[in-house]
């Protein structure tokens, strides 16, 4: 039995999974989460066998969601389940870790198979985008500036946004001040920010202390 969280704001969407998957015998929706927390909130408390998940949510979005989800359970299948076109997000989430894209005009029992194969661990394109790839005419989706950093990058930018020294930086990640220092200015040069006050500034807007 598959067990699957759905994370969608839309309840009609969430409600209309369930009841698609309520006579498949491999699977249940055993859990739903509207937004971007909830979603890491039941990822933490729970074990799950796949996690169908929107882009679309209101306070996070969907790809910093999925990234912080294959930080912490990255064994975990995410497929990707959207209204937003392939061409945007799809190359993005692959990079993020996702095992599929699946927009949600998708026709039914392609999206069955879709959840399916997901939930197996194996990788999930839909016909239009493996064509779009064996083509070469995808590009590399939307991305947020953050996502070029590396996983101590990201790490130190959040502390940084909390007002840390670069000391106390070092004795919390076991780094000197000096390696903090480095990595302190390749996170400004990433972002193209100019102080800390920008950091934490992009760090709020971005919600990416939680």
């Amino acid at each position: 039995m598959l067990k699957i969280l759905i994370a969608d704001d839309h309840a009609v969407v969430r409600g209309g999974l369930r009841q698609f998957l309520a006579d498949v015998p491999d699977c249940r929706i055993a859990g739903e989460a509207g937004t971007g927390m909830e979603t890491l909130a039941l990822i933490r408390s729970e074990d799950w066998d796949l996690l169908l998940l929107d882009i679309g949510l209101p306070d996070l979005n969907g790809i910093e969601v999925l990234r912080r989800v294959k930080h912490e359970k990255p064994t975990l299948p995410v497929l990707i389940f959207s209204m937003f076109s392939e061409d945007d997000y799809a190359m993005a989430a692959l990079e993020a870790g996702a095992i599929g894209y699946l927009p949600k005009d998708s026709p039914p029992m392609e999206i069955l198979a879709a959840i399916l194969r997901a939930g197996r661990g194996e990788r999930y394109l839909s016909p239009a985008l493996t064509e779009k790839l064996l083509a070469g005419t995808t590009h590399a989706g939307l991305k947020q500036p953050h996502d070029c950093l590396s996983q101590r990058e990201f790490e130190v930018m959040r502390l940084l946004s909390r007002g840390m020294s670069l000391t106390d930086i070092g004795e919390a990640l076991f780094l000197s001040p000096k390696t903090v220092s480095t990595y302190r200015a390749r996170i400004l040069e990433k972002l193209k920010l100019h102080s800390n006050a920008e950091v934490t500034r992009y760090v709020i807007e971005h919600k990416l202390d939680s």
